[in-house]
């Protein structure tokens, strides 16, 4: 099926019934008096993070969900059924804004978690509610309210807690395969990878956290080149970003000048996604003579002035890339405990997280203006491969 990761939809909560104008009228009794019942609530709209769900692809070409109104209230004190609620599946990671306003409503992070996102109208009242001392035969009702209408905008960006950066055929989708389950396509030619692919990185018992690959960015990305940045958002959520270089590309390309591309593109992407933890991680060292390894990863360090950690690694032989991994799980433990037990340290990496996911929003906005395509792909089939 298509991988879809934003969708404008539209939801409209039901509207509730009305009273019922009723009086009781049975042999024998006289002046019954009033018994019109209420009428039913309409029904709401939730979105609920569901697990079993990859894509938005469900809301691509449905764009209106109403919710059922409520029923009107009858005679003999009976009050209306309520609408059922309606209940949108979307997958976990999906962030929902309201799309007049610009508001982020609400953050669907965790399996099950629900978010009420139009409220069904309050029911109308029956005249039995109007009865008193002084007035024994009312004929006032009220009517039911409308129900809330909203315009949404959906945004998938998968949980993820490393994610991986670089040219097309830097080997990203070969080391995800080789420190994972997962198996996206790998072959000798760029683009192999056309939609962001997940994989749960076990270091050992009960200690793993999750990678995620998305396709390569190649100079002028931010401009459109290429599958553009569309992919970056995806890498919002991450705590920890592999910059991965080809240090022998088939070409006779520099790798710095490689790796100086892709931090232009994520810096006009995102400035404060750029400004994220990042390992370079020194690809492809097996078609390096073993003797020059070290003096040619050493030369590509001093040339960028890296000042964070550098890894030399073989995704196709899997050469280095335990060590990376379990670096990159003791690097995360330390994150997350000190976010644990340190309330400031934690308000900031979620300020961080909001700050990189409104640059995003920006960013892709004003590529969908730039592109005139009011943010649709209807030219791209883009399949996804779990």
């Amino acid at each position: 099926m298509k991988f879809v990761d934003e969708v404008p939809i539209r939801v409209v909560a039901g509207k509730g019934g009305d009273g019922c104008l009723s009086f009781r009228r049975e042999k024998y009794i006289p002046k019954g008096g009033p018994d019109g019942g209420d009428g039913g609530d309409g029904g709401s709209v939730y979105l609920e993070a569901d697990p079993a769900v990859n894509t938005l692809v469900d809301y691509r070409y449905q764009r209106l969900f109403r919710a059922p109104d409520g029923e009107p209230g009858r005679g003999a004190n009976c009050r209306g059924r309520s609408g059922e609620d309606l209940v949108l599946r979307v997958p976990v990671g999906t962030t929902v804004l309201d799309e007049d306003s610009g508001e982020v409503l609400g953050d669907l992070t965790e399996p099950g978690q629900r978010l009420l996102v139009a409220r069904g109208g309050f029911h109308g009242l029956g005249n039995a509610r109007f009865k008193s001392s002084t007035n024994r035969a009312p004929r006032q009702t009220t009517k039911g309210k409308p129900g809330e209408a909203r315009s949404l905008r959906l945004e998938l960006r998968l949980l993820a807690d490393v994610g991986l950066l670089g040219l097309p055929n830097a080997g990203k989708s070969t080391l995800i395969r080789a420190v994972s389950a997962a198996r996206p396509k790998v072959a000798d030619y760029p683009f192999t990878t056309l939609v962001p692919q997940l994989g749960v990185v076990a270091v050992e018992p009960h200690r793993s956290f999750v990678m995620a690959d998305v396709p390569g960015l190649v100079e002028g990305a931010a401009r459109g080149v290429g599958l553009g940045i569309r992919f970056l958002r995806h890498l919002t959520r991450t705590r920890l970003l592999f910059h991965l270089v080809d240090v022998a590309p088939p070409d006779g390309g520099d790798p710095v000048a490689a790796v100086r591309a892709v931090e232009r593109e994520v810096r006009a992407f995102s400035p404060a996604l750029a400004d994220r933890e990042r390992w370079l991680v020194l690809n492809k060292i097996d078609l390096l003579p073993p003797e020059a390894r070290a003096e040619h990863c050493a030369r590509i360090r001093e040339a960028l002035a890296w000042k964070g950690p550098v890894f030399a690694v073989s995704a196709a032989t899997g050469e280095g890339a335990r060590e990376l991994v379990a670096a990159a799980m003791e690097r995360l433990e330390e994150a997350r405990e000190r976010e644990a037990h340190d309330p400031e340290a934690a308000a900031a990496e979620r300020a961080r997280r909001a700050a990189v996911a409104e640059e995003a929003r920006r960013a892709l906005a004003a590529a969908r203006g730039a592109d005139g395509d009011g943010g649709e792909d209807e030219d791209v089939e883009v399949v996804w491969r779990p």
